[in-house]
């Protein structure tokens, strides 16, 4: 990763300059033409080579003009060699990344699969008092199918991941993706209760290769600070996904019944599985993929689990995500029951809070990235959601008398707000370790947050529906145990090695 205050304009690959001098007292090493790029510059996002690169002694335009003819004849070298298994796209995935256009395009298929698990939970919430009545079983079994597709989602994550290590990113992806179609429309026939338990089960286990392998399909394609600026990209289509998914929910609600969301949610993934079909081509090439089975994915994410410093941003984002994902399993409770807002009321603040998230998800990437290092913003967000949840907590538990819903619910804000600061650059900084392995790393990362979720959900309803004690508890020690895995195991005032 470049130092990010070297900014270097871009060179076109027809310009004739003569080749650089050499650097002093090293010998001059003549550039060839089919040598690879410079490193990127950390002032525009570029993509990542699709194939594995030597290190440059050289830069400037001789050796870009010849990486750019590289990568062009790179998919006809693979056809030539084999190495691209049939069906699977041999167009340059760097091509995505080309111009705004490509570049939108890219962004909305990756944020359209990040955001297909909250489409999945939220979109379902306001059928659950439907269904209970429906399939004639009490509220708890009705939440019991919210949490089979909670844990198929982090579960599912273990398996895709490393399967797109193994055969590439395309067919696990549209494998998985066909399956999650395939379950929704078998959770609009289900019968009973327990039959949509299952199915729900399913449907989370095969949504989760989407979230899993976009991931990967940017660790594939970027490096270093242009990541971090695509996660908080990606920040802005997922951030926005829980603030429609429970209005069209609703809306649909209007016209049908709760089998109709299911409905719909198998056409959001049919339209998903058309466009990564027509439109994402495959990112890693055969060369890099892993050939062992399930004992070589094992292997690999031990490795990973072993690499401290990549354990320790795991930590970081799972623990964060703990404390967002209590305020959304608690808020609705929170705020109507005990501090009296009405349904209206908690809709406008869910919304504003899920525009903190995704304003700071901005910030990050628009302003702070390249200027602020990655750790110091990341440090910068758990003081931000710390003194939130300590506020929260002296607010909940009365330490200065009973307040009102404006105070929580701006101490809310501030938390929600500030994980966009952390989550983009936690993961980042955890897929920069793991360059050979992104799919059994964006696995680790993904199950670990969603496991870590579904643990916190249950214990903020501990003491009953009538005391936010227990949300404000559970925020501030998984807020309290991030920042310890943040400093005692990435350690980021040290030099990396």
């Amino acid at each position: 990763m470049t130092n990010p205050g070297s900014r270097q304009p871009a060179a076109s690959a027809a310009d004739a300059l003569p080749p650089p001098e050499p650097i002093p007292a090293v010998p001059a090493q003549p550039v060839e033409p089919q040598s690879p790029a410079e490193p990127q510059s950390a002032a525009e996002p570029q993509p990542r080579s699709a194939g594995p690169q030597p290190p440059a002694d050289g830069s400037g335009p001789a050796a870009e003009a010849g990486a750019e003819r590289a990568e062009r004849a790179e998919p006809a070298a693979q056809s030539a060699r084999g190495t691209v298994p049939p069906g699977e796209s041999t167009a340059p995935a760097a091509a995505l990344t080309r111009g705004r256009r490509a570049g939108l395009l890219l962004t909305l298929i990756l944020g359209g699969l990040t955001a297909l698990p909250p489409l999945s939970i939220d979109m379902y919430l306001p059928a659950l008092p439907e269904v209970s009545g429906a399939l004639h079983v009490p509220a708890a079994s009705a939440q019991l199918t919210l949490t089979a597709c909670l844990i198929g989602l982090a579960v599912g994550q273990l398996v895709a991941g490393p399967m797109s290590d193994r055969f590439g990113r395309r067919r696990p992806l549209l494998i998985g993706m066909t399956g999650y179609v395939l379950a929704g429309v078998a959770c609009a026939l289900a019968p009973t209760a327990a039959t949509l338990t299952g199915f729900r089960l399913v449907q989370g286990l095969t949504g989760a290769a989407g979230v899993v392998i976009a991931r990967a399909v940017v660790r594939d394609m970027y490096d270093g600070l242009a990541m971090a600026r695509f996660f908080s990209t990606l920040m802005l289509i997922s951030g926005v996904a829980p603030i429609l998914a429970p209005v069209l929910g609703g809306q649909v609600l209007r016209f049908t019944d709760w089998r109709g969301v299911f409905v719909i949610l198998s056409a959001i993934g049919l339209l998903l599985v058309l466009v990564v079909l027509r439109k994402l081509p495959e990112t890693l090439p055969a060369a890099q993929r892993h050939k062992g089975g399930l004992g070589e994915a094992l292997r690999s994410m031990r490795g990973l689990l072993a690499d401290r410093v990549f354990t320790g941003y795991l930590l970081t984002a799972g623990l964060a995500f703990a404390a967002l994902f209590s305020y959304v399993s608690a808020s609705p409770f929170v705020m109507q029951e005990i501090y009296g807002a009405s349904p209206q009321t908690f809709s406008l603040l869910f919304m504003i809070n899920s525009i903190g998230i995704v304003a700071f998800g901005q910030l990050n990437g628009k302003v702070l990235v390249g200027r602020v290092p990655l750790d110091r913003v990341l440090a910068f967000g758990l003081c931000m959601v710390g003194a939130a949840t300590v506020a929260l907590l002296v607010m909940t538990t009365g330490v200065f008398g009973k307040v009102g819903l404006a105070p929580l619910a701006t101490g809310l804000c501030v938390l929600m707000s500030g994980m966009g600061l952390i989550m983009p650059n936690a993961n980042s900084q955890a897929l920069m370790r793991t360059p050979h392995a992104a799919g059994s790393a964006s696995a680790l990362l993904g199950t670990s947050q969603f496991l870590v979720g579904a643990v916190a959900s249950p214990l903020v309803g501990v003491a009953g529906e009538h005391t936010a004690v227990p949300m404000a508890l559970v925020q501030f020690s998984a807020v309290l145990l991030a920042a310890l895995a943040f400093v005692g195991l990435c350690r980021p005032w040290r030099a990396r090695d």
